[in-house]
């Protein structure tokens, strides 16, 4: 992605607030890809909706619309990706 001239971030740290508190780099994301799409890398025998509900929540935590879920263990890449939306209002 980086050799096309996109920005990619790398296992980049996200902060929470809770209760009045900062949690510093509390998640990291695997993939941030132009600032925008978040990329949740798995090698798993399947997909399940936890790792879609991890994407979902690092998507309302950092305030994205669209993410990736990428399992490298499948047959084929093709059953391996799974799209995750926040269906949030700006």
């Amino acid at each position: 992605m980086n050799d096309r001239g996109l920005k990619v971030d790398r296992q980049q740290p996200v902060d929470i607030m809770f209760g009045g508190n900062r949690y510093p780099a509390a998640f990291r994301i695997d993939i941030l890809v132009e600032n925008t799409l978040i990329l949740e890398i798995k090698s798993v025998e399947r997909l399940v909706n936890l790792h879609a509900k991890q994407l979902l929540t690092y998507l309302r935590l950092t305030d994205r619309s669209l993410g990736l879920l990428l399992n490298f263990s499948g047959e084929t890449m093709k059953e391996g990706i799974r799209r995750v939306v926040n269906n949030h209002n700006r």
